[in-house]
């Protein structure tokens, strides 16, 4: 839990303070010093009863009743002294440098657990251990530099990797972004990222708290949290963006060696972080960058203006912006024409609107005028603005940050002479702003952000399906895969339309079920998992004859119990399924089907229970999306019934979450019909 004590307590001990700046307990003292932390401040060393000037005690059963306690001594001495400290000190809350519990060995695993139950008994907070301190315009109770501008509207920021969260501040700093706060949970041994997240949304004021929160994640170990916690600071009006490491199978090895963490699936982190809301980032200076965006006035539209003074950064960004879905409209009419009355000979207003190397600051300005009032297409405008060294451009920035202020659409600055212009740079930052050095990663960025959807509603409708029978079958199966009968219950209970079909044992009742359901039929086999593999479907049977053969023929493969015949029916081949996927609950997945979605491996996926916009947007943003409406002339699927099925799946999902593993593959898809042909289900108590 994080408690006031954490948040602004009115006493710090730093446990194994130090004289030596150069060691975490000497740093972390210093950063405080530095950090003018207004209560009263203690150091427990050994051996000296002054550190950088604060009164030191010997043990910590002589200090006085402390709020807080930083801890840098050696893992095995943590034990005891977390334990007077709550027992005798009524201290509250708890961040713990030291290394060596349970990111290390057994022994210091039990450790850690010794201390988190010495905490939770006096309902006190603990940050750590193994990881770099906490801080906020209150304190700086970290052991590293730097320490950031600090301003309570600043990003907070929540990461699972010390040096990483160094390494990100670096990234942000420079552009000038601020802080609100900075947790490095560590080994997240009581608070761990989604605890974190959790109590920025409980506590969340929309007047006083930071509306942008930036999160470093290599284990999502509690994903019901945070998605509960981050789509709800979402729709209270905050932006998230994250990254989550450990993507792939080294990756996944990288983060295991270094803080014992276990990659989840990165399908299921893309669908959880899709149904929240979060920004989904890839390094941090993409982080920095998204964080930065966030910082701005709200992207509303995908209608971007390039104003510029250089010709290759603006074809640049028009590239990346272009290429990721965002437009760089045309501008004309008498409007424009207007506009270039009052700039050089030589000017393009087309847009990108290019005002020449010689374009003055009063032009800039008219540029911005007329791109917010004049252009209603327009909804934001990206200014690239650098120096070659000539001149002072500091006028230029004068205006910017004017209008930046007086504009309801966002301005993006790209000023990327930060060696000719750093002295015209550092005034601009100071005057709170923010800059984008590199334009075409802020093309990049801004297509991120413009393309992570809302956060799913927090109560989601679902289809109406009977919910009895579906109980009745599941409660009534053993694990493993349903009998061709069960699955047959379950689809109709849950409103999937399927093909006709019969089960038999003998030749005779082949012949007859085949007539019935008229030729031509599929016959497939019962049993056999893979029954393609075993010779175990035959396609477009046209008569009795070649029933009875193939019903012989096909009950001598092994594991075979009966035959399976349906209509033969043509269509798009189509996939829907469901995978449970650990903590995240259950997948479901949608795709071409056959063949298909192996080769192509053209799936979306999305986290029980689906929304239908959320279902909607897996189907448009497959790969193979021109298939499903009809490429070329070819006749296209019934998206409204595809859809339909994906949302019936997770209604049929949500009520019997024992469905460990489910396949619709294929279903056969026309302008008229979505129909299942083949399902497997397999359930798992």
């Amino acid at each position: 839990m994080i408690n006031e004590q954490l948040i602004n307590p009115k006493s710090i001990v730093v446990v194994g303070g130090t004289d030596n700046i150069h060691a975490p307990g000497g740093k972390v003292l210093k950063n405080l010093i530095d950090g003018n932390f207004a209560g009263d401040l203690y150091v427990v060393n050994l051996k000296q009863d002054e550190v950088q000037g604060v009164k030191s005690y010997h043990s910590p059963e002589d200090l006085p009743q402390v709020d807080l306690a930083i801890i840098a001594v050696a893992a095995k001495y943590c034990v005891p002294t977390v334990e007077v400290l709550t027992k005798q000190k009524n201290t509250k809350a708890f961040i713990i440098l030291s290394a060596g519990f349970s990111e290390e060995s057994e022994e210091g695993a039990e450790l850690e657990h010794q201390i988190v139950k010495l905490i939770n008994d006096v309902n006190g907070s603990l940050i750590g251990p193994n990881c770099v301190g906490f801080l906020n315009p209150n304190y700086n109770g970290v052991f590293t530099t730097p320490i950031p501008k600090l301003d309570p509207k600043g990003i907070d920021f929540v990461s699972g990797s010390g040096a990483t969260a160094v390494f990100i501040m670096e990234a942000a700093m420079p552009k000038g972004l601020t802080f609100s706060s900075l947790y490095s949970v560590g080994n997240s041994a009581q608070t761990g990222v989604e605890e974190v997240v959790k109590y920025w949304d409980e506590t969340y004021d929309p007047v006083t708290s930071s509306n942008v929160k930036l999160i470093y994640v290599e284990s999502i170990n509690k994903p019901q949290m945070l998605l509960k916690h981050a789509s709800s600071l979402i729709r209270k009006g905050c932006k998230i963006a994250a990254i989550k490491s450990g993507n792939s199978e080294a990756g996944s090895r990288a983060a295991s060696s270094h803080t014992g963490a276990l990659a989840s699936s990165d399908v299921a982190v893309d669908a959880l972080f899709r149904k929240a809301g979060i920004v989904r980032c890839n390094g941090r200076e993409e982080l920095a960058n998204v964080g930065a965006i966030f910082m701005h006035k709200e992207l509303k539209g995908k209608n971007i203006a390039v104003i510029t003074h250089a010709g290759g950064p603006a074809v640049m960004l028009t590239d990346a912006l272009s290429n990721g879905g965002l437009e760089i409209p045309p501008i004309e009419g008498p409007k424009a024409d207007a506009l270039l009355e009052k700039c050089f000979p030589g000017t393009s207003v087309a847009n990108p609107i290019d005002f020449l190397a010689t374009g003055t600051a009063e032009q800039l300005g008219h540029i911005i005028d007329a791109c917010e009032n004049d252009f209603d297409h327009i909804d934001a405008m990206v200014v690239i603005f650098g120096s070659p060294g000539l001149f002072d451009v500091s006028e230029v920035y004068d205006v910017l940050d004017e209008k930046m202020k007086n504009c309801q659409k966002p301005i993006y600055p790209a000023l990327p002479s930060i060696i000719n212009a750093e002295k015209e740079i550092s005034g601009f930052l100071a005057k709170g702003r923010i800059n984008f050095p590199d334009e075409v990663a802020l093309g990049n960025s801004l297509v991120k952000v413009y393309h992570t959807s809302e956060p799913a509603p927090e109560n989601i409708a679902i289809p109406e399906i009977d919910k009895a029978t579906i109980r009745s079958v599941i409660d009534g199966s053993e694990n493993g895969y349903l009998k061709p009968e069960d699955v047959v219950k379950l689809l109709d209970a849950a409103g999937i339309s399927r093909a006709g079909e019969a089960v038999v044992e003998s030749r005779d009742a082949a012949i007859t079920e085949a007539a019935k359901l008229g030729f031509p039929v599929v016959m497939k086999v019962v049993g056999p998992v893979h029954k393609s593999d075993v010779g175990g479907v035959v396609l477009n049977v046209k008569d009795t004859e070649t029933v009875a053969a193939e019903f012989e023929r096909m009950m001598q493969i092994k594991d075979t119990t009966a035959i399976l015949i349906q209509p033969m029916l043509s269509g798009t081949e189509l996939f829907v399924g469901a995978k449970q996927e650990g903590e995240f609950g259950h997948l479901i997945l949608c795709g071409l089907g056959g063949i298909f979605i192996e080769v192509l491996k053209d799936v979306n996926a999305g986290l029980v229970p689906l929304t239908e916009k959320e279902a909607g947007s897996m189907i448009r943003n497959l790969k193979s999306y021109g298939i499903i409406e009809g490429a070329r002339g070819q006749e296209g699927v019934n998206e409204d019934l595809f859809r339909e099925i994906v949302l019936r799946v997770s209604a049929l999902i949500h009520t019997a979450p024992e469905i460990f593993e489910m396949d619709l593959n294929p279903l056969l898809g026309t302008a008229e019909k979505v129909v299942a042909v083949d399902a497997r289900i397999r359930i798992e108590k």
